[in-house]
């Protein structure tokens, strides 16, 4: 049954392509922004990219006033706090974002204390919490994964509770963000693999969830379709610059979509998962993704057979008997992920990763449960139903 109600927003420049780098300044200068903070991690530094941003401000009226470099790989309230001090310190008017999900959401919440004042996070947690605009927040993806730089969510952790915490406001989402295939050429096999499930699985929830609409679903299938086209040429080829592109605007129309439509129980579990067990998110949305659709098979059987078009092309499609198309779409993820392990590695289980313990399972149903993004998935989810997914997902 169609929504009664729905509403769609994304109000995000993308500048896109092999010069989108270089539009950067003259967008900050019009935001009347002077003195830009950059927040990266070591591993964009290390890999030189941070000198792609660098040289395009070289002869800019806007200055890049300083830049953090040391964004942990599952950021927490301390680094959140530690930058914004920072931001303060060097009189910084602006953000710009160099990185994967974590320096994205990161940035977020930087842009948060420093747009609010104070350090007290957690007082902005949650949906609503924002009233005003932030100060200007650029974001230069280096992976094709999160979707952060379109969505009005950040998730930070909290170490000190073991839970990840989400943020929601429609000023949280960037001002511009800039695809340019040159930030990912140089991403390992294994984080490439990573973030486009990590996007697949966006565009899968987002096509399936309770909040799904006409726009949204127009998003999520042509990203789906882009990754199903070109995860395995990236693979082959990874200085490929038309797959890295592909696998760009992907993630980027999988983070437009869910972030209207949100997503289910695959980041329910994941975000539990990441949390309790400090696995990767993108590697936690690859292992529940299937166990997942296969759980919402009962309720939203027309709709993962609808993936299966964009998975697979209209001619295998056509050939799939109708009745069989929902388990042909899941069969299709399962064979996707096996050929990632055949590349590099990418665990298909809980237990192939080495990291999560059976008897760590209650505690991630528990917290799973009082995730937000259970709320849309299509169908409920109780503590057995979330046991049974740890344990589907376990071998």
């Amino acid at each position: 049954m169609p929504n009664d109600f729905y509403e769609f927003f994304c109000p995000v420049k993308i500048i896109a392509g092999l010069t989108a780098l270089e539009h950067a300044p003259h967008e900050l200068s019009v935001r009347d922004s002077s003195r830009a903070l950059i927040i990266t991690d070591a591993g964009i530094k290390a890999a030189g990219l941070l000198e792609h941003v660098l040289v395009v401000f070289n002869k800019s009226q806007v200055e890049i006033a300083a830049v953090f470099d040391q964004v942990p790989p599952d950021s927490s309230m301390t680094a959140v706090k530690e930058i914004a001090n920072f931001y303060r310190q060097h009189r910084c008017d602006s953000i710009i974002a160099v990185g994967g999900g974590s320096v994205i959401d990161t940035s977020k919440a930087v842009n948060i204390l420093v747009s609010e004042g104070g350090d007290d996070l957690l007082a902005y947690s949650g949906v609503g919490c924002l009233i005003r605009p932030l100060k200007p927040l650029f974001v230069v993806p280096t992976t094709a994964g999160t979707g952060s730089e379109v969505t009005a969510i950040a998730i930070i952790n909290d170490t000190k509770n073991e839970r990840k915490v989400a943020f929601g406001s429609h000023f949280l989402f960037p001002d511009v963000a800039i695809l340019d295939p040159r930030m990912m050429l140089s991403l390992p096999p294994h984080i490439t693999a990573m973030t486009a499930m990590d996007a697949l699985t966006h565009a899968c929830e987002a096509a399936i969830g309770l909040a799904k609409n006409p726009i949204s679903d127009a998003y999520a299938h042509g990203a789906i379709k882009k990754i199903s086209q070109n995860i395995m040429k990236v693979m082959e080829n990874p200085k490929g610059i038309n797959g890295r592109m592909e696998l760009a605007e992907a993630a980027t129309m999988a983070g437009i979509a869910f972030s209207n439509s949100l997503v289910g129980v695959v980041h329910s579990l994941g975000h539990s998962v990441g949390a309790i067990c400090h696995l990767p998110h993108g590697m936690c949305m690859s292992i529940f993704l299937p166990c997942a659709l296969e759980y919402n098979l009962e309720v939203s059987r027309d709709e993962i057979a609808d993936l299966l078009l964009p998975l697979v092309g209209p001619e295998a499609y056509a050939q799939a008997p109708g009745h069989q198309r929902a388990e042909n779409a899941i069969r299709v993820i399962r064979d996707m992920r096996d050929e990632l392990y055949q590349h590099c590695q990418l665990p298909r289980t809980l237990q192939e990763t080495g990291k999560v313990k059976k008897d760590q399972f209650e505690s991630i149903a528990r917290a799973a449960l009082n995730d937000g993004s259970i709320i849309f998935n299509a169908k409920e989810v109780d503590f057995d139903d979330a046991m049974a997914l740890l344990e589907s997902a376990w071998c």
